[in-house]
């Protein structure tokens, strides 16, 4: 096959660990090999942290925090650092497409894309500094002057995921350095490369000693960095699962924590909208990232009316899908992630069958591909809502078509599930789609399609997570209120 030449990031320090401003061998030595989707070769390996280096890291955030400049420069600077920065990670984006490749067979033509949301987060973050009253008068009864000021949450752990790991890594970083915190960057070790890219260009900008870190890792260190008394946020991106563990052990501490967890999001498709054109939005949506994402609309409710006449649809359309490598521009599926990932995804394939549903398209892995994780775009239909395919989150080409009465029954199996993170309605009508985005708890939703928007609070209900990221919201996440109250007004308050 051609087109699987795969393009490798140029990180400068790959064997080394950021920490303290400095590249620093880890203590003990050791490596991650990152093997690429779409041939299941190894294409670059990077330093692997052990527990003494997460100490390290700790001390050094800790020290920054408690000693350094960082927090106690003007928001106004901070913002100009943050742009800076985001100017030098755009001037990095062959890399970052790169890595986007390699690590996920993430496809090449929506890579830059991909880069953009993540500078944008960061640029986001500046932005909302620029209007955040970090400090407001206050009416008080108990003194001549009342004054809240927000202050740094203090010494952050950012744990991002595989998906998106540069979008998803900016999103946390940008906010809290917007803050005033330090940091200590830990990526997925499938997915490590945004991450050296992020503290490459944090050094380029000239970002103060120990006021953000990086360790590579496998997942024990996370839960050391979690554990640890001096920290004090963990902002976390992945499964309900770690998500729960981690809530857990920052519970036990009293630590703070934003969760960003899983989703299993509904697509409410009303009698008004073209059945073509639900699905062609549907087949294109459950395939991008390769249905790897978060906020993926992996369920789709329709009136049993138009149940058979949709299915059909949304076959035809996933049929016609070029599935490929992750380097050709004209593929419009890549691989899964990785070997596990493709492996979970076919036990859920498995289960859909020996559950009753209608296997209406894909399900097997693609004949003309002999290597890589690949498997085709996937329909069920005729699909039982409480059934472990649309109860539990795929992470996967796999699409359920759930059949229901009126609107109130679809709100209803929209309703009926542990997550709450997006959801959408498909309709022309304006009164319509706003009455059931009001009625489907979820932390997002949106009109006619799979839509976001991380300027604007980003997160879930019920088992989707805690707290929100994006915007105003986003940045109070790394902000504690401080009451003070005065007998006059403060002649400089410090901005």
């Amino acid at each position: 096959m051609q087109h699987e030449s795969i393009a490798i990031p140029a990180l400068r320090h790959p064997d080394r660990l950021f920490i303290d401003g400095a590249w620093v061998r880890p203590r003990d030595a050791g490596s991650i090999e990152i093997v690429s989707p779409d041939t299941e070769q190894g294409v670059f390996s990077v330093a692997a942290a052990g527990p003494s280096d997460a100490v390290d890291a700790v001390a050094a955030a800790r020290r920054a925090f408690d000693e350094g400049s960082w927090p106690r420069t003007r928001p106004a600077e901070r913002a100009t650092v943050l742009r800076r920065l985001a100017a030098a990670l755009a001037a990095r984006d062959q890399d970052l497409a790169a890595a986007w490749s390699s690590q996920i067979g993430g496809l090449g033509i929506l890579a830059h894309h991909v880069s953009d949301i993540g500078h944008g987060n960061i640029l986001g973050a500046a932005r909302a500094g620029d209007q955040f009253a970090f400090e407001a008068d206050a009416v008080t009864k108990a003194a001549a002057k009342g004054v809240i000021r927000q202050e740094p949450v203090g010494v952050v752990v950012a744990i991002a995921p595989w998906n998106s790991p540069y979008m998803l890594m900016a999103g946390k970083i940008a906010p809290a350095l917007m803050a005033g915190c330090t940091v200590i960057m830990k990526p997925s070790p499938e997915t490590p490369a945004e991450a050296y890219i992020i503290a490459e260009c944090a050094e380029e900008v000239g970002l103060p000693a120990g006021v953000l870190n990086l360790l590579t890792a496998d997942r024990d260190i996370s839960e050391l960095l979690v554990s640890d008394p001096r920290v004090d946020k963990v902002s976390f991106t992945g499964s309900t699962g770690a998500g729960r563990r981690i809530g857990a052990i920052c519970a036990d501490r009293l630590a703070r924590c934003t969760l960003e967890l899983g989703g299993k999001s509904a697509a409410i498709i009303l009698d008004d909208f073209p059945i073509a054109d639900a699905a062609k939005i549907l087949a294109g949506t459950i395939t991008l990232v390769s249905g790897q994402v978060c906020t993926m609309l992996s369920r789709a409710i329709v009136s049993r009316a138009r149940h058979d006449e949709l299915a059909d649809a949304i076959g035809r359309e996933m049929r016609a899908i070029k599935i490929g490598y992750s380097s050709d521009p004209t593929v419009q599926l890549g691989p899964l992630a990785s070997r596990r990932q493709l492996e979970r995804v076919e036990s859920y394939i498995a289960a859909g069958v020996s559950g009753g549903a209608t296997l209406i398209a894909g399900g097997q892995r693609p004949a003309h591909l002999e290597r890589g994780f690949f498997i085709e775009p996937t329909l069920f239909a005729n699909v039982d809502n409480t059934s472990v395919i649309a109860q539990e989150e795929i992470f996967g080409p796999v699409l359920s078509l759930i059949p229901c009465g009126d609107v109130d029954d679809a709100v209803r199996i929209a309703n009926d599930s542990n997550f709450g993170l997006h959801g959408s309605v498909f309709t022309g009508n304006i009164d319509a789609a706003y009455r059931v985005a009001c009625a489907v708890r979820t932390g997002t939703f949106s009109q006619n399609g799979m839509r976001v928007d991380f300027d604007l609070p980003f997160g879930g209900m019920k088992r989707s997570g805690i707290g929100r990221e994006g915007g105003a919201a986003g940045l109070s996440a790394f902000l504690e209120p401080k009451a003070m109250l005065f007998d006059a007004a403060p002649s400089d308050t410090g901005g």
